[in-house]
């Protein structure tokens, strides 16, 4: 996933799973609090199948989330703001 945050920076997201696109739109802008629970709810959902199917939940996408909430806190901090998903990638 790639994505636009607030102050424009821009960086692309890991997702082992297509659920991203099932909770987030492409080329939608999220207020900070929406896209913080939309992608708590598809990256837990997407380490979820890989638990199903290997036996062990995704590293990559429990990361992937720890990045967005720690990302998502700072600019909380300030003025808040949108955050812009530019492509739902694989």
């Amino acid at each position: 996933m790639r994505l636009r945050w607030p102050d424009g920076t821009r960086e692309r997201v890991y997702s082992p799973s297509l659920v991203l696109a099932e909770h987030l739109a492409e080329g939608t802008a999220y207020p900070l609090d929406d896209f913080a629970r939309r992608s708590r709810e598809a990256l837990t959902e997407a380490s979820e199948r890989v638990r199903a199917k290997y036996g062990v939940p995704c590293g990559l996408a429990a990361a992937s989330l720890a990045g967005i909430e720690a990302r998502v806190a700072r600019y909380a901090q300030g003025d808040g703001g949108e955050v812009v998903v530019e492509a739902v990638e694989t």
